[in-house]
């Protein structure tokens, strides 16, 4: 016999059930849809930016675009070719940098001091800081100049007092997880530049002409020019920061010493990390393109053909791109100048504490790493004081160009031999590609910072 009762209720039950499973098919499908919707894969992406993206942008100082300016301002699109040629080994130095962070969970002068010499570390931590304290005081005075020239009745040294105090404040006082999304979002101040290229009048057939067949007359200010634009392009303070920001990453999730820094690496991360990097570097001389293309569209093709620092480029500017290019060149100095000297402080910082043992990083409180950020401060009061005392910043780059001319082929030489060494990477070393183009940098840093200081001296 039937029992009708356990029929009737499961017939009662069958909606119930159906429907269930129905919205748990649904839930499943929309998930699955969700990742692979455009706009899923864009956030993800976006959650990979980080160190890679906030390195390549501060590359972008007030003084690269100072050089950027006079490239087009002297030379047209000429030399827009260079934007594109610079990428490729910028971002390769950079993922070294980067995957030396990330496996060996120490700095870059930490790497150095652990696998080599402690003695090169003296004599490359003290020409970075003062190269970049140098480059600090200079972007500095650009940000306050700039300042002036969206509001001239601000006072030219209460705008950098002003500026130096916020950045020390944000250093010090913010933690790592919060400083470092401040700084990825500083990244779209460099749009500015962007905007700028595109809201004046731009001969793109004959630019693009210059990128296709590229051409350089080995003449003195062409090798003048070129050797500032990697210098400022490939720049010591970049190797430093972006290693010790993998770790600071690292630290981020939880990974507090080395050992498990070195344990927890997986390939998924070094995938995020080249990501991130070659998003960064490529970023970076984007921006560089556009502001060569903007000035050689504006000033060269009028006539103007000598810029000394971007705040004159923004001035002359104005004439032919009217107020609105003005506004967003001079806006892009300021922009640039709080992504960029964090960096250049930090840098140092990370170097001189690595080197002499010191607790270092931003994860710290200023209690429990006094001399950490007691060489942010230093450098950051020395480079304010440099202008009270009308530092010029012409001098102040060249003196810092010379600087990095003499620095960044020693760091890059050992950034190749630990990036490539398997007893220090282990099966993580860099491919032989890789390590044959960062041998091929590094000689071309070597003779440019060379020619750099022969040109300044000769």
């Amino acid at each position: 016999m039937f029992d009708l009762e356990k029929i009737a209720k499961a017939i009662a039950e069958a909606p119930a059930k159906i429907l269930d499973k129905t919205i748990e098919v649904i839930i499943k499908d929309e998930k699955t849809l969700m990742k692979r919707l455009p706009f899923r894969k864009a956030e993800e992406y976006i959650d990979v930016l980080g160190p890679g993206l906030v390195t390549g942008a501060a590359d972008d100082d007030p003084s690269g675009i100072a050089t950027y300016s006079q490239t087009g301002a002297q030379y047209g699109f000429q030399l827009i070719w260079l934007a594109l040629f610079t990428f490729p080994f910028m971002a390769m130095v950079q993922e070294m940098c980067a995957r030396i962070g990330i496996v060996t969970g120490r700095g870059l002068a930490g790497n150095i001091k652990h696998n080599y010499s402690k003695k090169i570390l003296f004599f490359i931590v003290i020409i970075l800081f003062f190269a970049n304290t140098l480059n600090i005081a200079a972007d500095l005075g650009a940000m306050a100049a700039a300042t002036k020239l969206l509001a001239p009745n601000f006072s030219f040294m209460w705008c950098l007092s002003i500026f130096a105090l916020i950045i020390l404040f944000l250093q010090i006082f913010t933690t790592y997880a919060q400083y470092s999304k401040i700084l990825k979002y500083l990244t779209f101040g460099l749009f500015a530049y962007v905007f700028t290229a595109f809201s004046v009048h731009l001969n793109w057939l004959e630019l693009f002409s210059h990128v296709v067949w590229p051409t350089i007359v080995f003449n003195k200010d062409q090798i003048f020019l070129l050797c500032a634009i990697l210098g400022t392009t490939i720049s010591p303070y970049l190797f430093f920061w972006q290693t010790s920001q993998e770790v600071e990453e690292q630290i981020l999730k939880g990974e507090m010493t080395i050992k498990l820094r070195e344990e927890n690496v997986t390939p998924r991360e070094i995938r995020d990390m080249r990501k991130d990097t070659w998003s960064g570097m490529f970023f970076s001389n984007a921006i560089m393109f556009f502001i060569i293309a903007a000035c050689a569209g504006t000033l060269f093709a009028n006539g103007i053909t000598n810029i000394a620092t971007a705040n004159q480029a923004a001035q002359a500017i104005r004439p032919f791109g009217g107020e609105l290019t003005y506004f967003f060149f001079a806006l892009g100095i300021i922009g640039t100048g709080l992504l960029a000297i964090p960096t250049m402080a930090g840098s140092v910082a990370y170097a001189t504490a690595e080197t002499f043992g010191w607790k270092q990083g931003l994860y710290h409180k200023l209690k429990d790493a006094h001399a950490f950020y007691g060489i942010i401060i230093i450098s950051m009061v020395v480079a304010a004081v440099a202008n009270y005392f009308h530092l010029d910043p012409i001098k102040g780059l060249i003196y810092s160009a010379v600087g990095n001319g003499l620095v960044a082929p020693i760091v890059l030489f050992f950034i190749v031999k630990i990036s490539a060494s398997e007893k220090v990477m282990g099966n993580k070393k860099n491919h032989p590609f890789i390590t044959a183009c960062g041998w091929f940098t590094t000689g071309i840093m070597a003779i440019v910072g060379i020619a750099t200081i022969a040109t300044f001296f000769f």
